[in-house]
């Protein structure tokens, strides 16, 4: 298995990198040099099955004094590796290269160097002497300018360091996006032809996980849907109850009973992407900080009043053409176009409206008070548009970053009027035959397969003028 030694100068980034490209957000980051004092390895894998492994090293503390030591050892080139052995060999114990001996070790067992360096800061000679220490164990090497500030010296840092490596790249390691990581492997494969296969395998399960990853995010999507447009809540009226009292009891714990499957659906995703750790208050940015049933929220995600009229019109529509072939077509359409007027008011005059109340009979005497199942036409999307977002941000979330989600790829209302119209008006008719239908397993899938093309549509992009 190809394993990769990230070394180089204190505070580069060199643990963001281990994070990123083993997509393991629970390694220490710090700005404190000194943060990783030991070799750490990490495995990436898949299905359990180990892709690559990464070592995660301290910085060099005293390399002037190391390269010193190597230069009156080694009588030709052709000693440097056993040279740097011997070095490892001799100092194990002492504590003023502990650090040196940390970081050379993993190198001469085998793995390929990956140096980084801060883009931001200026290139200077005391990192030539890290660079020949390196060229002195022989292993193939690659180096990285890692974006930790502005980037100001890149062109600089290329040129000093293209004299020592063979393969430099500029990577971000805190905001890499899949395809940047993607490269990246591939530069890998270029170091070494043994490690080649390895990475290609890598990189056909990285995108064939990629692709699960989205499915199952889609069908846990879908059923968090269903299951909130089937939930309602009951209980006993008596003559004494205040019935609006007690209904708006009934429905405040519909609510919440929505609002924590959504809470759980979102955490089923971040636990796909490997995004576990991300703590709730992360995890709701400012978009979706809004309550799910709040007027803002529903102007922001949820479809507007127009699309509202046109995808009632259609789904009314569908419902007079069945009047009319019933009739053997003699209403000349006239149920259709009834159809589609009822429809389009439904969803004008339900579209804030999230679930009604009813009192029933019960079979043991006496009366039920029953709250739902919710009947807003406007709620499925808004549903939908949260969690398009919410997937978008923790698909695209390096897991180097530890900041909180940013919003900044969304900034316009009615965020589902942005569906591609053929995809929108598949979801419309699947939503509305759900409401009769919501334990269909026909259904569940045809619901799914929507999810994922939307889930897969690029967001709307934020509008900067007003931010």
């Amino acid at each position: 298995m190809a394993t990769f030694a990230v070394v180089g100068h204190p505070n580069k980034g060199k643990s963001s990198i281990v994070a990123t490209l083993a997509e393991n957000e629970h390694i220490a980051i710090s700005p404190t040099p000194g943060t990783t004092n030991t070799a750490a390895h990490f495995n990436f894998k898949i299905d359990d099955q180990p892709l690559y492994a990464l070592v995660d090293t301290p910085g060099f503390q005293r390399p002037a004094e190391v390269l010193d030591w190597l230069q009156t050892h080694a009588a030709t080139a052709s000693d440097r590796p056993a040279v740097v052995r011997e070095f490892i060999s001799a100092h194990a114990a002492d504590p003023r290269f502990h650090d040196e001996c940390e970081l050379l070790r993993p190198i001469m067992d085998g793995a390929g160097i990956l140096y980084v360096v801060d883009g931001a800061k200026p290139y200077g000679p005391e990192f030539e002497i890290e660079m020949q220490i390196l060229q002195w164990t022989g292993q193939p090497r690659m180096a990285l300018i890692n974006l930790i500030g502005a980037g100001r010296y890149i062109d600089e840092w290329q040129r000093g360091l293209g004299q020592y490596f063979s393969i430099v790249r500029v990577f971000d390691a805190m905001h890499a996006d899949f395809d940047a990581r993607v490269n990246l492997l591939r530069a890998f494969a270029e170091l070494n032809e043994d490690w080649r296969a390895d990475m290609e395998a890598a990189i056909n399960a990285l995108h064939q996980e990629r692709e699960h990853r989205l499915a199952a995010s889609a069908a846990e999507i879908a059923r968090a849907l269903v299951d909130c447009l089937s939930y309602a809540e009951q209980m006993p009226l008596s003559d004494e109850d205040d019935r609006e009292a007690s209904s708006a009891r009934l429905t405040e714990k519909l609510l919440q009973r929505v609002r924590r499957r959504e809470t759980r659906a979102r955490d089923v995703v971040q636990d796909l992407y490997r995004h576990d750790a991300l703590k709730r208050s992360e995890a709701t940015l400012a978009l979706l900080d809004f309550d799910l049933f709040t007027r803002e929220g529903w102007e922001l995600f949820g479809l507007s009043r127009t699309q509202l009229l046109i995808t009632g019109s259609m789904t009314g529509a569908m419902a007079g053409f069945g009047v009319d072939a019933l009739l053997g077509g003699t209403t000349l359409l006239l149920g259709s176009g009834i159809g589609a007027a009822v429809g389009a008011l439904g969803s004008w005059f339900a579209g804030d409206e999230i679930a009604k109340s009813k009192v029933l009979g019960s079979p043991l005497g006496g009366r039920i008070l029953k709250v739902g199942p919710i009947r807003s036409d406007n709620f499925p999307w808004v549903f939908l548009g949260r969690a398009w977002l919410h997937h978008h941000l923790v698909r695209e979330r390096n897991h180097a970053l530890r900041e909180t989600l940013s919003d900044d790829a969304l900034a316009q209302t009615n965020v589902m009027d942005s569906v591609p119209e053929r995809l929108r008006k598949e979801l419309a008719k699947t939503l509305t035959r759900l409401r009769g239908e919501a334990d269909s397993t026909e259904l569940l899938t045809a619901l799914t397969q929507q999810v994922v093309q939307l889930l897969n549509n690029p967001l709307p992009e934020a509008d900067r003028s007003q931010m």
